[in-house]
């Protein structure tokens, strides 16, 4: 029996993780479960589970389920500090992370520094502080094993496998619904097409970040501290029907390649079974329902957020903490409809150019450039024509 806390527990991953749960009872139980503003879904995961710990970070948030659950045996907490403290308890043996953007940074780095085994969804953990999150992980001996499809079927791919015997990684994007538009279609989508993701259930900020190209960029630098890649080792091809995963080519010519239909339960339950799989009752893939498996170059002079992922993955320093923290300010915008698809590859570039670049930054020192970078983004967004 494995003892789990899911930070982000009412996110896209978080459920899903629970639905694993209920899939393999005999072999995980909940231990923590954090959210921010959902309160009816955290007071009926931890009653359904009887979660002994649960956090919450929204302010009115947590007195409506420490409320709800002031005559239970769920302990209700508030706040980041209380969540960087229960994820290092000793009953827990892995650590979900699952809170989308920037924020998942400090509970995540705090479980790490408890030796914890991560199963790492919030790849902006490594957007940001790459380096600083890997020297951690080495030091503590911590494991961390991706959840994401594509750096999941990575991880895989390379098990048995020499670093030194690697020729590249090949992540793959499925080019999210607007594959093969141009600029001109683009300038006119909102939110609610941008959100119709062809394959996968995801929240806003990751659909939107599809649409627009930015999570395969920050997939690309996630993949270069992950496993140890060099820049020119990373390459993304578009591929609309999602079934493979992503691909490795070793230095002999040969490629490996991890299929499946595109269901993020497969990745998240591998994280927990792993060295062995668990049988489950989930949709198996057949070659019968995919006519043909296609592939494309991605179109970076259309979707610019790809270029400007890699470029920030090449400049490195403080640069992907930038790139990020722009991207974040301008999906909120966009979502809010206060700026269009097009604009919020303008407005991060702006902000990459304005922002000081500095290298071998602190934890700290990138925190002030998260902050200094969203006051800039939001000051580029307010000068939007559909801003109001």
């Amino acid at each position: 029996m494995q003892k789990i806390a899911i930070i982000g527990a009412t996110g896209s991953i978080g459920t899903q993780t629970i639905e694993i749960v209920k899939e393999h009872p005999d072999k995980l139980k909940v231990h923590l479960i954090s959210g921010h503003s959902n309160a009816d879904l955290l007071i009926e995961q931890a009653k359904e589970f009887s979660v002994p710990k649960v956090v919450v970070t929204d302010e009115n948030a947590y007195k409506k389920v420490k409320e709800a659950l002031k005559n239970t045996n769920n302990k209700v907490e508030f706040g980041q500090n209380a969540l960087r403290d229960l994820v290092q308890e000793e009953e827990i043996d892995i650590v979900v992370a699952a809170i989308v953007g920037f924020a998942g940074l400090s509970s995540t780095l705090s479980a790490i520094q408890a030796g914890k085994k991560i199963a790492l969804a919030n790849k902006e953990t490594l957007v940001v502080a790459g380096k600083i999150v890997m020297d951690e992980a080495k030091k503590h001996g911590a494991e961390i094993v991706p959840i994401d499809s594509e750096h999941a079927a990575i991880y895989q791919c390379l098990v048995g496998e020499r670093k030194e015997d690697i020729e590249k990684i090949i992540l793959s994007a499925s080019g999210g619904p607007f594959i093969g538009k141009k600029t001109n279609f683009l300038l006119n989508v909102k939110k609610d097409h941008a959100l119709q993701h062809p394959n996968w259930d995801m929240g806003a900020k990751i659909s939107i970040d599809s649409a627009s190209l930015m999570n395969k960029g920050l997939e690309m630098i996630e993949a270069k501290w992950l496993f140890g890649l060099k820049d020119d080792q990373i390459e993304v091809i578009v591929h609309p029907q999602s079934v493979i995963h992503s691909l490795v080519e070793f230095v002999d010519g040969s490629l490996k390649a991890q299929l499946g239909i595109p269901d993020m339960r497969i990745p998240i339950q591998y994280a927990f079974s792993l060295p062995h799989r668990w049988k489950n009752s989930y949709k198996k893939f057949s070659f019968k329902d995919y006519a043909k498996l296609t592939f494309e170059e991605a179109d970076t002079k259309t979707f610019r957020n790809l270029e400007l992922a890699q470029n920030a993955m090449k400049q490195c320093g403080n640069m992907p903490c930038i790139l990020n923290a722009a991207n974040e300010e301008v999906v909120f915008a966009f979502l809010k409809n206060k700026v269009g698809f097009i604009e919020m590859s303008d407005i991060i570039e702006k902000t990459m150019e304005k922002v000081p670049f500095l290298e071998n930054l602190t934890l700290e020192e990138l925190v002030q450039s998260d902050k200094e970078a969203r006051e800039v983004a939001l000051e580029f967004i307010k000068n939007s024509n559909l801003y109001n």
